[in-house]
């Protein structure tokens, strides 16, 4: 399971929320890969979740990343904890 550290103020990087005026959410742009890459190796998915977090400015750190890629590979369900400062 993973863990991010996020401001309040920046939910909306990490959330998916139709009254957000911020382009990039994580949580959708995970969803979509999660459907359209189960499967895939992880080399495969670990870039295209890193861009997906730099472009929402989320700091997630390598294994972090490698986590939530392995997931996506096996369709196995990834467990984010959120500690919002």
């Amino acid at each position: 399971m993973g863990e991010i550290s996020i401001e309040q103020q920046h939910l909306d990087r990490l959330l998916a929320d139709s009254a957000s005026t911020y382009g990039a959410p994580y949580q959708r742009a995970f969803a979509q890969l999660a459907e359209a890459q189960r499967g895939r190796p992880v080399a495969e998915i670990l870039p295209l979740l890193r861009r997906a977090a730099d472009e929402a400015l989320l700091g997630f750190t390598d294994a972090d990343l490698r986590e939530q890629a392995q997931a996506i590979s096996t369709g196995e369900p990834y467990f984010l904890r959120v500690t919002v400062a």
